[in-house]
């Protein structure tokens, strides 16, 4: 679990440096304070859990970054959950399936088929990500860059399921993100997008 752990969070360090790169921080985030202290743990906590509802947010583990740049365990968990906040602040809560999945991801490697369908929850929205290519770093004139506001993502456990779904964002629907790669899930917008 450790394992899954600390790749899932290598791999939201990647993304965030991309959104670092992409836009400068929004005054919400300046001063967000790091995991060093009980004071600032709380905060990091209160944030990276509200991208979930409460009943789950309130029980699931939490990571953190620590004085080291390090991620760290700021909270144990009892749910099976993880929340974290990465370095520009989005905040996700991800099931065991999720886990699993952003291990792959980071490693490069087929996701392994969901037992169950897997749930994430970005309630908070997040700073944008390539809708065709799983490693894009910065927005280029093809592929299709989306900031997404508060959302959940969906893993089927038959990827023939995402083939009724869209590529499209916009409508305000759920959509598929990375289609045709072995990262594709879906996103369920929790409030109308626009491009």
């Amino acid at each position: 679990m450790r394992r899954i752990v600390a790749s899932l969070s290598a791999m939201l360090m990647l993304a965030t440096v991309t959104a670092v790169a992409q836009e400068p921080p929004k005054s919400s985030h300046k001063g967000m304070p790091k995991a060093g202290g009980a004071k600032s743990d709380t905060a990091v906590i209160a944030k990276a859990t509200s991208a979930a509802p409460p009943d789950i947010g309130r029980n699931a583990a939490v990571m953190g970054m620590g004085a080291d740049g390090k991620m760290k365990e700021l909270r144990p968990g009892t749910n099976g959950w993880m929340c974290m906040l990465d370095l520009v602040g989005d905040s996700m809560c991800l099931d065991k399936e999720w886990q699993a999945w952003g291990d792959a991801w980071m490693n490069k490697k087929d996701p392994p088929k969901p037992k169950a369908l897997g749930v994430a929850y970005m309630l908070n929205g997040d700073k944008g990500a390539s809708n065709t290519d799983p490693y894009a770093t910065k927005r280029t004139a093809d592929n299709h860059w989306v900031v997404t506001g508060p959302h959940i993502m969906l893993l089927p456990t038959d990827v023939s399921q995402l083939e009724s779904y869209p590529t499209d964002w916009t409508k305000g629907g759920p959509w598929v993100m990375w289609k045709g790669t072995p990262y594709a899930h879906i996103m369920v917008p929790t409030k109308s997008m626009s491009k």
